[in-house]
């Protein structure tokens, strides 16, 4: 009888569905201190300067990071990791930047002939030295886990060209609203993504990982179909949302940026 009220108390119980988040206000204060928004929001640059004083927090957050275990990694939400690769991406990205900056005008200055910077391991994650190509490729594309093709508008590589660096850190908790919010802004850039003609044009993120955009996510299997989710930031008409809806939108895409996106 002792052991079966004992088993019941324990049923009522509140049970903690993952374990508890990592904590990004590191990598928050340094956003806030550091990014300036530009061109109304819609884009943003760095103050690698105020990065480099910074450059003990940045250190210190990515230290914390590292000393994530896989196993605890894998009892959170998936919403809590996919949040925690993207913010140590961005912030890795940053240091790896501070490694050459001030003299450096591209993050491609950082590769070799034989290497680009992506490939670089340099990066403390889960026991092992990994690149960024690692983190973005391997663990958020190729984990199978996330297939959400809007964390191209929220890993950063620190170039004009690039998608917003935004000046709060990302969380499990507002993950869905921070990644709509980061694609609306990146399709209201008209330097980036605008109507041309009787189409469009856009970045070329969508030419390099058009399929990831193309697999189904909000029935979207097909980019001008993807598009259309964004039509109002992006500036379709009814006319031309209809077209890209049924997959037919006439697409280009735009040179990339890659110089340094510093402020200042």
């Amino acid at each position: 009888m002792f052991r079966m009220l004992i088993a019941a108390c324990l049923m009522l119980l509140p049970v903690a569905a993952h374990a508890q988040a990592f904590d990004h206000a590191g990598w928050d204060g340094l956003l806030k201190r550091n990014v300036v928004l530009v061109r109304g929001g819609v884009a943003s640059q760095v103050r690698y300067d105020g990065m480099a004083r910074d450059r003990a927090a940045l250190k210190a957050y990515l230290a914390g990071a590292a000393k994530v275990s896989r196993a605890t990694f894998d009892g959170w939400s998936k919403p809590d990791q996919l949040a925690f690769l993207i913010n140590v991406y961005n912030a890795a990205t940053v240091e790896l930047i501070l490694t050459g900056y001030p003299n450096i005008k591209s993050i491609k200055d950082l590769g070799t002939l034989f290497q680009g910077p992506w490939a670089k391991p340099f990066v403390s994650l889960f026991g092992e030295t990994v690149s960024l190509d690692a983190i973005e490729h391997g663990m958020i594309r190729g984990s199978g886990r996330y297939n959400d093709p809007r964390i191209h508008f929220a890993v950063n590589c620190a170039s004009i060209g690039c998608p917003a660096l935004g000046r709060a850190a990302f969380r499990g908790a507002t993950l869905d609203t921070q990644l709509d919010a980061a694609a609306k802004g990146f399709l209201s850039d008209r330097t980036r993504n605008r109507v041309q003609g009787d189409g469009v044009a856009v970045s070329s993120i969508f030419k390099w990982y058009r399929g990831d955009f193309e697999k189904g996510w909000r029935g979207a299997k097909s980019l001008p179909a993807f598009l259309a989710l964004y039509a109002g930031s992006l500036g379709l008409s009814p006319a031309a949302t209809a077209k890209a809806k049924a997959g037919q939108l006439s697409v280009s895409f735009l040179d990339y940026n890659w110089q340094l996106n510093k402020a200042g």
